[in-house]
């Protein structure tokens, strides 16, 4: 079991990791550490520093998921682009305390909100995560695009393709697909499986985004 175990990375929002440092610990769990934005807003660098010490000398491997709430990496409108490159890059100015094997962002295409506007969304979403990239090689990171809304691979696909970089890989999450996707899997392997280099699985039962 403890095999399997150090391949995994348990879910847990920084805010909750003094509650859970001591099971953490005991259990050699590795984490994917959530930095929301009201976390950011109040980080005590400091004390940042000392916990991301503790999990280094336990030899546990991190990954990072940034903050999404109210982001748009995309953005047709410059200056919402910016604040949310603002907000993301936070969290890659933490990665030199942590050392994040992967930094999982979502990229937030949502084709209720960007009618007609793939294009565009593609432009500036490729804006956006080159200048990530830079950081991420700078960091030795690798950021983890994940899907949420998309209800089909194919703008993911593109975005990949023009990017094309060792720097950024897709993250599948399950139960992302398992509410939201119109297409079935092979379908979104066929478009993204040479890309994928991350997996969210959590309990959902396929109604509502219950994660």
């Amino acid at each position: 079991m403890q095999k399997h175990i150090s391949n995994v990375h348990v879910h847990m929002p920084y805010s909750l990791l003094p509650k859970y440092l001591k099971i953490i610990l005991q259990n050699k769990l590795n984490l994917e550490i959530y930095f929301h934005h009201q976390i950011l807003n109040r980080l005590d660098k400091s004390r940042c520093m000392e916990t991301a010490k503790i999990l280094e000398s336990e030899g546990l491997k991190i990954t990072f998921h940034a903050p999404f709430v109210d982001l748009r990496p995309g953005a047709l409108d410059e200056t919402i682009r910016r604040a949310s490159i603002d907000r993301i890059r936070q969290v890659f100015d933490l990665a030199p305390y942590f050392h994040p094997l992967k930094i999982v962002c979502h990229a937030s295409f949502d084709d209720r909100y960007y009618v007609y506007g793939d294009d565009l969304w593609l432009e500036s979403s490729l804006k956006t995560w080159k200048e990530f990239i830079g950081l991420a090689d700078d960091h030795r990171t690798i950021i983890a695009l994940e899907n949420v809304y998309e209800k089909n691979p194919v703008i993911l696909g593109k975005l990949f393709r023009s990017l094309a970089s060792d720097r950024i890989c897709f993250c599948f999450d399950t139960g992302h697909f398992n509410v939201f996707s119109c297409e079935p899997l092979n379908v979104w392997f066929d478009e993204l499986g040479r890309y994928t280099g991350h997996l969210h699985l959590h309990d959902n039962f396929g109604w509502q985004d219950e994660h």
